[in-house]
């Protein structure tokens, strides 16, 4: 539905998580019988959870335990992991900074060159614990690096910038990466992002993308939409792209997964993102909360320490759980952020959804209400969802 903005503007109406509802349908199904797993580059997952490719919340240690656990963790190597031999009291340091030195001291650190041995040795350490080996560059990160990375064997690839596209314009000093070239000369399977439209999200995928990340702006840390006014609304963002999926699939018969990037803290997110159309989701400061995260209870993003224009801040999270609290149970908070897994298999079981696609099936509803209906004493009490 087209709005009239003002005589020279008409605009379309977009909508977020908590602007819409599941609707149950005729049947339901035991939990115990929800199919969760879901593919990406070849490699099977149980659960459709990747953790964000941020300093506070993936390590090497983290992406180890992911695995193990039936998810996926993404490390990224233009941060801390990757500057200093041991990331430990840079970690300590950005814990404990004040809120007026915050951004200061990130540029500072964080200026520090990436060096293509601890990338190297990165890799190696996750691999060598037996985890995934998913790794996340930007695309000026991804020419620069992407022979060290192809060279110690990473499992997964995972290009992102705030925005990403085809049709990039550059200085003519400056040679833009070619995604397409980079995808196909890259040995490991690779997963572009980020985007928010229908068109990008379809030249991703014609560009050899073995997966597409959804999100500009919702994540918890992110300033990008206060500081440049651009995203869209993430139920609508990933509807648009999960359209794009469905006919490039038709077109050529490969399916290639959308990601839900962004914005995503609680169960019944999760399980909006996979009604509307994702595959499986990237969250952040969700995995930052657990008590193995390296953020120390707090959580930043990726453009936080920018040179020239941070996007994003830094958060307290808290530490509320282990790692396997939080994916798997059994919580031990009554807010949707403990066993993220069980939520999921809990709502596919009440709408009656066997697996993922029938999930991405379920009737949705526009429920501006749906947090605040009834809800008066938790928020007076600051309990469950009034928290």
């Amino acid at each position: 539905m087209e709005i009239q903005l003002g005589r020279g503007k008409t605009v379309r109406r977009a909508y977020g998580f908590d602007e819409i509802a599941l609707v149950p349908g005729n049947r339901t199904l035991d939990p115990q019988l929800a199919d969760t797993r879901w593919e990406i580059g070849g490699i099977e997952r149980e659960i459709p959870i990747i953790a964000s490719a941020m300093d506070g919340v993936v390590d090497v240690n983290i992406a180890a335990q992911l695995s193990q656990l039936g998810a996926l963790g993404v490390l990224n190597l233009e941060g801390i992991q990757t500057r200093y031999d041991d990331p430990e009291p840079i970690l300590d340091q950005i814990a404990a900074v004040g809120k007026d030195e915050f951004v200061t001291l990130m540029q500072k650190l964080y200026s520090k060159p990436i060096r293509p041995e601890l990338i190297q040795q990165r890799i190696a350490s996750i691999k060598a614990a037996g985890g995934i080996a998913a790794v996340s560059s930007t695309p000026a990160g991804a020419a620069k690096f992407g022979k060290a990375i192809a060279e110690a064997g990473a499992d997964l690839m995972f290009v992102q910038a705030t925005v990403v596209s085809t049709a990039h314009l550059s200085p003519e000093s400056i040679t833009p990466l070619d995604l397409a070239d980079f995808c196909q000369e890259m040995p490991m399977p690779v997963i572009l992002g980020n985007c928010v439209t229908y068109d990008v999200a379809l030249n991703l995928m014609k560009a050899g993308a073995a997966g597409v990340l959804v999100g500009i702006g919702p994540g918890a840390a992110c300033t990008s939409r206060g500081v440049l006014g651009v995203g869209v609304p993430q139920a609508t963002a990933v509807s648009d792209c999960a359209a794009a999926r469905d006919d490039f699939q038709r077109e050529t018969g490969k399916y290639i997964p959308v990601i839900a990037d962004g914005g995503i803290v609680t169960g019944g997110d999760i399980c909006k993102c996979i009604a509307v159309g994702a595959d499986a989701v990237m969250i952040g400061s969700p995995i930052a909360r657990s008590q193995e995260a390296p953020g120390r209870g707090y959580h930043w993003g990726m453009a936080t320490p920018s040179p020239v224009l941070p996007r994003g801040t830094r958060i307290k999270v808290g530490s509320t759980g282990t790692l396997k609290q939080i994916l798997r149970g059994p919580a031990q908070l009554d807010d949707g952020t403990h066993n993220l897994l069980g939520a999921l298999q809990t709502s596919m079981g009440t709408l009656g959804a066997k697996n993922l696609k029938e999930m991405q099936q379920v009737e949705v509803v526009v429920a501006p209400s749906l947090l605040t209906e009834g809800k008066v004493y938790q928020k007076a009490q600051q309990l469950g969802m009034g928290k």
